[in-house]
Order: structure tokens, then C-alpha cells, then sequence
């Protein structure tokens, strides 16, 4: 025979467990706040573009298979911006202390469909840094395509740069503790389902009813020691009182 739950079945077992999923929500809720604020290093973000666009020897500027060729352009280009020649030479430029990999890691190159603009993005924990890394990556590829494929069609469009205050974008408290609170909740709620369905005592008629599948003719109230001491008392001074007036 199938067994089914009741609307109220389950809100009586949420209720029952009420104080377990809040605690597990909160502790999950906490743990993701201090884990974000105090124990991830914060990473900030900054962008440099180029453009690709080869200089035009007259006045007539717009020439579409040109355009066409430097879109084409624009995936070999983004290899080169982060192959060794390229970085080992930004390395040096900077002094930085990192493997041509770690500096790889740090940048992204990408750039919309069909666009001459290639957008070189840089993450690191320091702000400073990052900026550094961008612009002198672009400055670097500008110079060095002209020497790797004998064109001089790379200008930097803009540099790298925080207006105001810089923000990481890595960790973000605030939506890490938003996750951490919904999967705290489903969490407090799967375990407090999970322990109703483990609970196989006997708790009233119904659950021998449903055990036995037999009909509970009667049941006996429990009496308490108190109750039980009272009552003794009670028959003692009754027992007292017919001798005294024998």
C-alpha cells in the first residue's frame, strides 16, 4: 500500500524541527559571511582596449576587405597577447616576480563579434598591479606585432584605470551569503525530513494503527508519580478518618 503525506504532516514536521533548520541556516549563513570578509583575499579587475586597424595610406579610409582581414586577424591576436613572447617581456618590464603561467592566469583576452576592439582584462589582488599589467601588456603587443607578423595595424584605444574607490569583484559577500541562506534552508529541511523518516518510534494511537493495521480498542492515561503519591495520601487519611469514627 502507498504511503502519502499531508500538507499538515509536513508543516507539523517543520514546525517540530523549526529551531534545527533555522540553526543550520544561520550557521551556514555566518560561516559564508566570515569565510567571504575575512578569509578570502579580495580580487579587483581592470581592462585595457586595443584596436586593430590597419593605418591607411590615403585619405580613403574605409576599405572593407581590410576591415574584413582585421577581424580575422583578431584570433591570432589574442593568442599572441598571452604567449610567452609577449608576457616574458611584460615580466621584465615590471619586475614581477611570476611565471610566464601565473601571469598568463592573471589576464583574459576577448572581444565582441565581429569587432576591431580587443578587450585584454587583468585580475589580481592588488589594484595597482593589475593596472600595470594591463596597459604595459598593450603597450608590449603594440610594439611587438610588428615584428612578429611584419604589420602595423595595433593602437591602444584606452588604458587601463580605477575612477574612484577600485571594487573587487571577487569574493562577493553579500550574494555568497545569499546561496549559502537558500542552501542552508534546503539543507535544515532535507535533514529534518530525513530524521522524521529515521524516527520509528511509537509515539500515539495513530502510529500503532498505521503499524499494526488494527484498530486501537483503548488506552491508558499516564499518571505521574505525583499524582500517584497524592492519591495514596488521599485513601490514607480516608482509611484514618472511618477508623476514628468506628
Amino acid at each position: 500500500m502507498e504511503e502519502t503525506i499531508s500538507l499538515k504532516e509536513i508543516f507539523t514536521v517543520l514546525k517540530k524541527r523549526l529551531t534545527l533548520i533555522l540553526l543550520i541556516t544561520l550557521l551556514a549563513t555566518a560561516t559564508s559571511g566570515v569565510v567571504s570578509y575575512f578569509l578570502l583575499t579580495p580580487i579587483y579587475q581592470t581592462s585595457t582596449q586595443i584596436l586593430v586597424n590597419q593605418k591607411a595610406d590615403s585619405e580613403n579610409a574605409f576599405d572593407y576587405n581590410q576591415v574584413r582581414t582585421n577581424v580575422e586577424l583578431i584570433n591570432t591576436y589574442s593568442v599572441i597577447i598571452k604567449s610567452p613572447k609577449i608576457l616574458d617581456e611584460v615580466g621584465k618590464d615590471l619586475n614581477l616576480e611570476l611565471s610566464t603561467s601565473e601571469l598568463n592566469e592573471k589576464i583574459a583576452v576577448s572581444n565582441a563579434q565581429n569587432s576591431q576592439v580587443v578587450s585584454i582584462d587583468v585580475k589580481d589582488p592588488d589594484p595597482a598591479l593589475a593596472i600595470k599589467i594591463a596597459n604595459t601588456t598593450a603597450q608590449v603587443f603594440e610594439k611587438e606585432i610588428s615584428n612578429i607578423m611584419n604589420v602595423d595595424n595595433v593602437s591602444v584605444l584606452s588604458e587601463a584605470n580605477f575612477e574612484g574607490t577600485p571594487s573587487p569583484v571577487n569574493p562577493k559577500p553579500i550574494l555568497n551569503m545569499a546561496i549559502a541562506l537558500v542552501v542552508g534552508l534546503m539543507a535544515g529541511v532535507g535533514l529534518a525530513f530525513l530524521l522524521e523518516y529515521l524516527d520509528n518510534t511509537i509515539k500515539d494511537e495513530n502510529d500503532i494503527e498505521n503499524l499494526l493495521g488494527l484498530p486501537v480498542l483503548g488506552t491508558i492515561a499516564v499518571i505521574e508519580d505525583k499524582e500517584v503519591g497524592s492519591s495514596k495520601g488521599h485513601a490514607k487519611k480516608s482509611v484514618r478518618s472511618e477508623t476514628v469514627e468506628s
